[in-house]
């Protein structure tokens, strides 16, 4: 296969993938894996069981998402897909019981991200870290990841840092935390068009006893009733901190939530928002 068709054909196979649409996704793993197989291309078998692990990821398959991923990690010398396969790996194993298999392939992963101190490298070892971890040992490694990831364009691996962190805090009792980091989570994925993901999160979010609304085209760009609250919060005034000591959330999830709302209304600053909510309100008196 030529290249430049390789790369289409991964890209395609990847994108299936993470958005979660299993049938359409399996018919081209299994198409893209024979092809490559054919050929002796061991670089594409190895992305097609990436792409394979992380579907099973989004669909809550902790068992198929590791068989998948241990796979790739099978040529210890792969260094090309090998550590996107631990990521998905670490995940699956801790939900599957697998923690010290998942340990060796960490201790890998962090040897090879660490030497160039690139924000994905660190933030997805840190999540990793965090999932095979406890207590505030775990915590203080998913707010690292969250932190690193925030201010750059990684923002698939944010979504998924919010997701995990989210249903660890659940697990932890502490439903009203989790709420927050799985409403990003939830959100973002449905803005990718990652169903599986997104889904799972939703879940994840009616086990807190909270009810995600499904968004359609018609629906994606109105407001959440928080968001709606928020922007009125804007326009009488109030700072991001004073808005997050109301809505007992945290500054930067206000932030997070302003640059969606500044998006959807189509302004670029507190102070258009501000007018947009009052000549809103005019309108509807």
């Amino acid at each position: 296969m030529p290249p430049m068709l390789a790369r289409f054909s991964n890209a395609a196979v990847l994108l299936a993938a993470f958005r979660g649409r299993e049938i359409d996704a399996h018919e081209l793993i299994d198409a893209n894996a024979k092809e490559f197989a054919s050929r002796g291309e061991g670089t594409g078998v190895s992305v097609t069981r990436w792409a394979a692990a992380a579907l099973y990821n989004g669909l809550a398959r902790y068992h198929e998402a590791f068989s998948a991923a241990e796979a790739v990690l099978e040529d210890p010398d792969d260094l090309s897909f090998g550590p996107f396969a631990t990521v998905e790996l670490v995940e699956a194993a801790s939900r599957t019981g697998r923690a010290e298999t998942a340990m060796t392939a960490l201790d890998r992963l962090e040897a090879a991200t660490s030497a160039s101190g690139a924000a994905w490298g660190e933030a997805v070892a840190a999540r990793s870290r965090a999932m095979l971890s406890e207590g505030d040992a775990a915590e203080s490694q998913y707010r690292y990841a969250i932190e690193r990831l925030t201010p750059t364009a990684l923002r698939l691996d944010l979504a998924r840092t919010h997701l995990v962190y989210g249903e660890w805090l659940r697990r932890g009792r502490r439903n009203v935390e989790a709420r927050e980091q799985l409403r990003i989570a939830h959100d973002l994925f449905t803005d990718f068009g990652m169903e599986g993901f997104a889904e799972r999160a939703r879940i994840e979010l009616r086990a807190t006893g909270e009810h995600a609304r499904a968004r359609s085209v018609e629906t994606s760009n109105e407001l959440t009733a928080q968001e709606a609250q928020i922007s009125q919060l804007v326009a009488e005034g109030a700072t991001n901190n004073e808005i997050a000591a109301q809505l007992f959330i945290t500054p930067r999830t206000v932030e997070y939530h302003l640059h969606k709302v500044f998006r959807k209304v189509g302004v670029k600053s507190r102070t258009q928002l501000a007018l947009h909510v009052l000549e809103s309100k005019s309108r509807q008196g």
